[in-house]
């Protein structure tokens, strides 16, 4: 955990899940990260759901899709963020998307959480950014 240095932000956290308005959030923290020389944590948190729920997906494809966001996120982290100097960590986390991302924020001190606005579309807000604004212990940025 990063020692509390400096004023402004020191951690961001940003919930990733492969969506246009994730991608956009993280593009939106990853910015913030570099103008304030922030740590930038990306964080996908992967639903837990029921075997059954998989339909027709088995558990060792399930893992190896996590896998795979995992080895994409890395990469792409590497291939932006290094280039402009900002330092990253990616975490994954098994769990409820809004109560893990508080949690790791948590974890990591952050000093805000980054959330895209709904998978939907619509202009409307998902079930995440709403779980995270009500319950929250930090400021969350929902960004569309």
């Amino acid at each position: 955990m990063p020692a509390k240095e400096k004023d402004g932000l020191a951690v961001i956290v940003v919930g990733l899940d492969g969506s246009t308005p994730a991608k956009n959030a993280s593009a939106w923290a990853a910015g913030m990260a570099r103008r304030e020389k922030a740590q930038l944590v990306l964080v996908y948190v992967e639903p837990l759901l029921a075997p059954g729920s998989w339909a027709g997906v088995g558990a060792e494809t399930a893992g190896e899709t996590t896998v795979s966001i995992m080895v994409e996120m890395r990469l792409d982290a590497a291939r932006y963020l290094d280039p402009v100097g900002v330092k990253w960590s990616v975490v994954h986390h098994r769990g409820d998307p809004a109560r893990g991302l508080e949690a790791i924020a948590a974890e990591f001190e952050a000093d805000c959480v980054v959330v895209g606005r709904s998978r939907a579309g619509g202009g409307k807000l998902g079930s995440v950014p709403k779980t995270l604004i009500a319950d929250a212990k930090r400021p969350v940025v929902v960004v569309p």
